[in-house]
C-alpha cells in the first residue's frame, strides 16, 4: 500500500515558514508527530494498521537522518515484505562501527562488515539483502520470528520459484556470526518448512514445538465421497484431528475474497467444515488471540486434545532464543 505523506519541519524551515505551526497542529489533533520534526496527518496515521505504521516510522527516520543509511534486522524485513513479529520496535540500522549498538537520533546501531554487506533496495530505502535479513532475524530474534521468516522466504511465490532456499541462507552464516547465534540459526532452518501457510501457521507450530505437541502434517488435503472437501492448515491423521488457524484476512484481503463479500466466505468455511466433520473428523481453530502467550496456546490445545509427545517447559528449542 501508499504510505501516507511525511510532514517535516525541516521543510517548511528551507522555504522560510515556520515550523512550529505543525506543533500547533499536533496540539489541535490534525497531525500525529511520529518522529522529531516529523508529522502525518491524524486521519491518516488512525486509518493504519500497526504493521503499516512500522514501515512509515522507518521512512520518518531515514528522513532526518544526515547520510544514506542501510537499515537492517526488522527494520530491513518490514521494507523487504518479510513478516515482523510484535507491535513495538525500534528502527535498526547498520554501522561499520565495531562498538556498533548505540542508539542515536532514536536508531539502534548494529555493526556490520561492510566487506561482507549486501544492500538491496525496497521502498526507496538500502536495507540488508533479505538472506542477510533472515539470518539476523534468526540469530538475534525469537524463535517464533525465526521460524516465521525463514517460513516466508522458502515458501513459492505464486507465480514462480521461492524468494530463496536453503543453500543460500547457509552459504550466509560462516564468518558473520558467532557459535551460539549460528546455533539458532541452524535450528530455525532445519525447522522451516516451505508447506507453511502464513505467518500465523509459522508460529503456531514453533510454539506447539516448544510446548511438545505432536508435530502436525501441514496442508493436508481432505476428500470425502464427493471428491476434494479442502486443505487443511494442520493434521493429525492418526487422531482424526484438524486444526485451522485463522488470520482473519480471508474475510478483508481483495486478494482472497476474489470479489465475494465477507460472508460469502462465512457461509463457505462453514460448509467446507461441515464436510470435514462428516468425515468423522474433529476441527479446531484458533487465532491470534490464543498466540498471545504460550500459557494460553497450551492450555487451548490441551483442552481441544492435541496430542503429547512430552511436555516442554516453553523454552526454546536447543540452539535457539
Amino acid at each position: 500500500m501508499d504510505l501516507p505523506a511525511l510532514i517535516l519541519s525541516s521543510d517548511l524551515a528551507r522555504l522560510g515558514r515556520d515550523s512550529r505551526a505543525l506543533a500547533r497542529q499536533a496540539e489541535a489533533g490534525e497531525l500525529r508527530r511520529i518522529r522529531q520534526g516529523v508529522y502525518v496527518r491524524t486521519e491518516a496515521w488512525d486509518a493504519l494498521q500497526h504493521w503499516e505504521r512500522y514501515p512509515l516510522l522507518i521512512h520518518a527516520a531515514a528522513s532526518t537522518l544526515r547520510s544514506r543509511t542501510v537499515f537492517c534486522w526488522q527494520s530491513a524485513a518490514a521494507l523487504s515484505a518479510i513478516p515482523v513479529l510484535g507491535t513495538r520496535h525500534p528502527v535498526h540500522a547498520c554501522t561499520s562501527d565495531a562498538g556498533g549498538g548505540r542508539s542515536r537520533a532514536g536508531v539502534r546501531r548494529h555493526f556490520a562488515d561492510p566487506q561482507s554487506l549486501q544492500v538491496e533496495e525496497h521502498q526507496g530505502l538500502l536495507v540488508t539483502a533479505r538472506a542477510r535479513t533472515v539470518l539476523d532475524l534468526a540469530a538475534f530474534g525469537s524463535f517464533e520470528q525465526a521460524v516465521t521468516a525463514v517460513d516466508h522466504v522458502l515458501r513459492p511465490a505464486r507465480n514462480g520459484p521461492p524468494v530463496l532456499n536453503l543453500e543460500l541462507l547457509e552459504a550466509g552464516i560462516s564468518g558473520i556470526y558467532t557459535a551460539a547465534a549460528t546455533r539458532r540459526i541452524v535450528t530455525a532452518l532445519e525447522f522451516g518448512d516451505p508447506a507453511s501457510g502464513s505467518p500465523g501457521e509459522s508460529v503456531s507450530r514453533a510454539m506447539m514445538h516448544r510446548l511438545g505437541f505432536k508435530a502436525p502434517v501441514l496442508q493436508y488435503e481432505i476428500r470425502d465421497a464427493r471428491g476434494r472437501v479442502g486443505i487443511t492448515d494442520f493434521e493429525w491423521p492418526e487422531e482424526g484431528l484438524s486444526g485451522e488457524f485463522d488470520g482473519l484476512v480471508k474475510y478483508r484481503d481483495e486478494a482472497y475474497l476474489k470479489g465475494r463479500t465477507s460472508s460469502d466466505v462465512v457461509i463457505e468455511e462453514k460448509v467446507r467444515e461441515d464436510r470435514i466433520r462428516a468425515t468423522g473428523r474433529r476441527v479446531i481453530r484458533w487465532t491470534w488471540s490464543e498466540l498471545a502467550s504460550l500459557e494460553r496456546f497450551a492450555a487451548f490445545l490441551d483442552a481441544k486434545g492435541v496430542p503429547r509427545i512430552r511436555y516442554g517447559n516453553g523454552q526454546p528449542p536447543r540452539g535457539s532464543t
